[in-house]
């Protein structure tokens, strides 16, 4: 608001270059052109705007970092597209975070260069198929869906074969009704030193191949935009060129894990950023009892909450991005961050939904989309409890996990 101090209250977007911060300003204007007037309409229909991919890609903001900017400015990217909108920032961070990082780190010659250019420019869009319907939080040692090496010329299992069978069944999986293709992570069938089933692989899966059947997880309070998918793999033969070679156990995801969450952490940043811009917008503008509701005393204290909420959690996360910019990130520091940020926020929408009484309940005001889409953040990419536990082994040495 004109005037007023914004959300940003320390200033941390000061420390970004002058590049990043015209780049910054460059997709503000986007965001309130061509996502604002219209999230929560999409968001009501359970609609994917996909005509508005050009338009994103022209931005030119797929994988900052790899682009030369700093991790302060990618994880602020991400919390300016959650503050005007949850579900394209969800959509952006699957697919570019997830699906193209993938391809940086883990594709071969030949993959970089046969889908790469065309991820990037969302030409093609990916998709990150981890979760399973029994499997979330222990999917590392869970993993059901199995991938089983044959000739592709006798379709028999074949341990120097040139194709792959996937058997299973993936959930949750964010663009999952429409990706062109899918990064799907499946246990080798070939047994390991201990005689069960051995690594774990990742494999660049079309999602056109016969034996991929997907279907729209329905009837969802959050995220509505997002178009969460179950997929079934019934007897999909993937060629060898296309299995991540970079991929050989459950350790390899954790790289990319470690960087989606902390894009996550942002998230909840951006819900916080959003909740206060709506509540102080609704609280100086609507009068009760003949005055704004900016002069009442519970009203300032519940902003001033929320803002100390969100100013407190850009400071981890600005703190966090230098220690990215060093290699010096580990996992426990990240799922710290996580949770912390994630808790913060769900108080956060809370009193900003209150602020906004009967008027929080409808999506007309934004905040309660704002409010369920918070409920997605605190759960995925490591729920909160999950994340606790992650920072709970590091600071004991006992895991309370397994």
């Amino acid at each position: 608001m004109n005037g007023l101090p914004t959300a940003d209250f320390f200033a941390f977007e000061s420390l970004l270059d002058p590049k990043e911060q015209a780049k910054l300003a460059e997709l503000r204007a986007f965001l309130a052109t061509e996502i604002a007037p219209y999230a929560s309409e999409w968001w009501n229909k359970a609609e994917f705007p996909a005509h508005i991919l050009p338009k994103l890609a022209a931005l030119e903001l797929s994988t900052p970092a790899q682009r030369g900017y700093s991790n302060l400015f990618a994880g602020l990217v991400i919390a300016e597209m959650t503050r005007v909108d949850t579900s394209i920032a969800t959509f952006f961070l699957v697919h570019h975070d997830l699906f193209v990082e993938s391809l940086y780190g883990f594709g071969s010659a030949g993959q970089k260069e046969r889908l790469l250019e065309d991820a990037a420019s969302l030409r093609i869009t990916g998709a990150f198929a981890l979760t399973e319907p029994g499997h979330g939080s222990d999917v590392a040692g869970g993993m059901e869906t199995r991938a089983r090496r044959i000739s592709s010329a006798t379709g028999k299992s074949d341990a120097g074969g040139d194709a792959w069978v996937l058997n299973g069944a993936k959930r949750w999986i964010g663009n999952g009704t429409f990706c062109d293709y899918m990064l799907v992570w499946a246990r080798d069938e070939s047994a390991g030193a201990d005689g069960l089933p051995g690594a774990v692989r990742g494999f660049i899966v079309d999602a056109s191949l016969p034996g991929v059947s997907r279907s729209r997880i329905e009837n969802k309070i959050a995220l509505r935009t997002v178009q969460n998918a179950d997929i079934v793999f019934e007897d999909v033969q993937v060629a060898e060129a296309d299995r991540f070679a970079g991929i050989n156990s459950f350790e390899d995801t954790n790289r990319l894990l470690r960087g989606s969450r902390i894009m996550v952490a942002w998230q909840a940043v951006g819900q916080q950023l959003a909740a206060f811009d709506v509540a102080r917008q609704y609280a100086v503008e609507r009068r009760q009892f003949g005055r704004p509701l900016a002069k009442f005393q519970l009203i300032q204290q519940q902003l001033v909450t929320m803002l100390g909420n969100a100013v407190a959690s850009m400071g981890m996360m600005a703190r966090l991005a230098q220690l990215q910019d060093d290699g010096a990130a580990d996992m426990p520091q990240v799922a710290l961050a996580k949770s912390y940020t994630s808790a913060r926020m769900r108080e956060t929408v809370a009193l900003g939904r209150s602020i906004l009484g009967g008027n929080g309940i409808v999506t007309d005001y934004r905040m309660a989309k704002i409010f369920a889409d918070a409920e997605a953040i605190f759960t995925y990419e490591g729920s909160y409890e999950i994340n606790t536990l992650i920072v709970g082994r590091a600071v004991t040495g006992v895991s309370a996990i397994v």
